[in-house]
């Protein structure tokens, strides 16, 4: 694949609508919006497009500047769980996983030395113990902090914290041990209405069957009236594959994983060249 843009047969009036995964994808590696990140952003607000954050994140994990640049309307979290106005953090859509459901994933980490986020409220919640001990988990103490950093904790039990929440819009599990992920793959997998996908070598993110970046994607241009073919979609992980098939126009990041890119139509420079907004910039060049 070649680092091209890619020409799309469309009405020239109609809008573009940028939908662009998070971590190794728009941000660098130290999670940083570079300059010309913020003067595309600029530029897009400019040319009435939009420029929607699509994220494994919870809602309070993205950068608040970013949520509230005039390019960005719509936020999607949670791969793909909620959809969100960006003004308000109203949740336009939602496809959670129920309670009951939310038991049924926790039981799989009896006897299993591993981490259950629940990401719920727009929030990313962590047992207390576990956020505590995460640099078990982790590969360095940034990434440690990182973590640490879009996890909110919570003291009584994980049991008691479902307990008091009627819905959530995904789970996380992290593990340190083979035996470990394979046990949960093995569960994870007996059940056909779960999407399971990853983010890191070390983790399962896990969401209900229908809600996945690219069934988000797809509810938003609908919503929003704009033809699929005007959407593009960026992203460098396994979490992104749904709206890089969905999209008119699928970009992998030069730095994304081999499936990542089969997947994709073009490829960009890497998060760390700031290649989604180079990208971005000559397609509204091309596109005015």
């Amino acid at each position: 694949m070649s680092e091209t843009t890619l020409s799309m047969e469309a009405t020239p009036s109609a809008p573009a609508i940028f939908f662009s995964d998070m971590d190794g994808t728009f941000l660098d590696d130290q999670k940083r919006i570079g300059p010309l990140s913020w003067k595309m952003l600029d530029a897009v607000a400019a040319a009435g497009a939009l420029f929607v954050p699509c994220t494994g994140r919870a809602l309070t994990g993205i950068p608040h500047e970013l949520v509230e640049h005039p390019a960005v309307r719509y936020v999607v979290a949670s791969n793909g769980a909620a959809v969100y106005d960006a003004a308000s953090g109203e949740a336009l859509m939602r496809t959670p996983l129920s309670r009951e459901r939310l038991v049924e994933l926790f039981a799989l980490t009896r006897g299993r030395d591993v981490v259950f986020d629940i990401f719920a409220h727009g929030t990313c919640f962590c047992w207390r113990p576990n956020y505590d001990r995460l640099g078990a988990f982790t590969r360095d103490e940034a990434e440690t902090r990182f973590m640490q950093s879009l996890r909110t904790p919570y003291d009584e039990s994980p049991a008691e914290f479902i307990e008091t929440i009627e819905d959530a819009d995904r789970v996380t599990f992290l593990w340190r041990d083979s035996a470990d992920r394979d046990a949960l793959a093995r569960g994870l997998a007996a059940d056909p209405s779960l999407s399971v996908v990853r983010s890191l070598p070390f983790n399962f993110e896990v969401s209900d069957a229908q809600a996945t970046k690219g069934t988000a994607l797809m509810w938003l241009c609908a919503h929003l009236g704009i033809a699929r073919e005007r959407s593009y979609a960026f992203g460098d992980s396994i979490n992104d594959l749904s709206m890089l098939r969905r999209a008119g126009t699928g970009v992998a990041m030069a730095n994304a994983e081999a499936e990542t890119k089969a997947a994709a139509d073009v490829t960009c420079a890497s998060n760390n060249d700031e290649g989604v907004a180079r990208f971005i910039l000559e397609e509204l060049e091309r596109l005015s």
